[in-house]
């Protein structure tokens, strides 16, 4: 699933007319660098949630034929949800197997075949991308790269799920694998970010990090960050 829906308040003065998910890195939207991403792992079944300028999005994916995927998509004109209210939105398509979410702002050469193998191998419900990069949230894990707590240094609020010291800050690199009996065990309903239930379930169950520090990794959260991307992903 690629997480399109999103306001991109960040993003204006672009997204004041246009969802960001359609803004261009080297004459490629966001939304297609990603749908191609996906298919260098040869994952071509794809649900893209939509909500600001949902009609662009869909307009775009339609004349381009998802750029060679199958698009499913998952409608949230009439309410915002978030990216853990999307996924669940979204369940009926992801209740048989192992499953990946990337967000549509996120660039990144994270290799998804290793962070499978490292998912598998540490028997995890879900496992997502971490690097050492500076951002004002962080997950907390310990030695194991074990999801422990979460910690905003701007507003020095904290959550920690383990007792287990000292725990390791590491940023969110917002590619996540999931098991499907995930949809057995989140509680929140409505509009919450994934942040809500990886951390409600974190101490009962094995979600890891999966440190991939020093590939690329380009949050284009903001017009600026764009030239940034430019140098970085054709």
């Amino acid at each position: 699933m690629i997480f399109s829906a999103g306001l991109g308040t960040r993003f204006k003065p672009w997204t004041l007319h246009h969802p960001k998910a359609l803004a261009l890195v080297n004459g490629k939207t966001l939304l297609q660098h990603n749908i191609e991403y996906l298919q260098k792992y040869n994952i071509k079944d794809v649900v893209v949630n939509v909500h600001h300028y949902a009609d662009q999005v869909v307009s775009a994916i339609n004349e381009n034929k998802g750029w060679g995927s199958n698009v499913i998509i998952s409608d949230e004109s009439d309410e915002l949800l978030e990216t853990g209210g999307g996924l669940w939105k979204a369940k009926e398509h992801f209740k048989d197997d192992t499953f990946i979410t990337v967000n549509v702002d996120i660039l990144t050469n994270l290799d998804i075949n290793k962070l499978i193998s490292f998912h598998e191998a540490c028997n995890a419900l879900i496992s997502f991308g971490i690097t050492n990069r500076h951002t004002s949230r962080y997950f907390l894990f310990d030695n194991n790269n074990r999801l422990c707590g979460w910690r905003n240094t701007q507003t020095g609020m904290e959550k920690i799920v383990s007792d287990i010291k000292p725990l390791y800050q590491k940023a969110y690199s917002c590619v996540a694998v999931f098991q499907p009996k995930v949809f057995d065990l989140i509680q929140q309903r409505g509009n919450f970010s994934l942040t809500e239930p990886y951390l409600s379930l974190a101490s009962e169950h094995t979600i890891m990090g999966y440190d991939h520090s020093g590939d690329k990794l380009v949050d284009v959260g903001k017009p600026e960050s764009i030239a940034l991307a430019e140098t970085m992903f054709k």
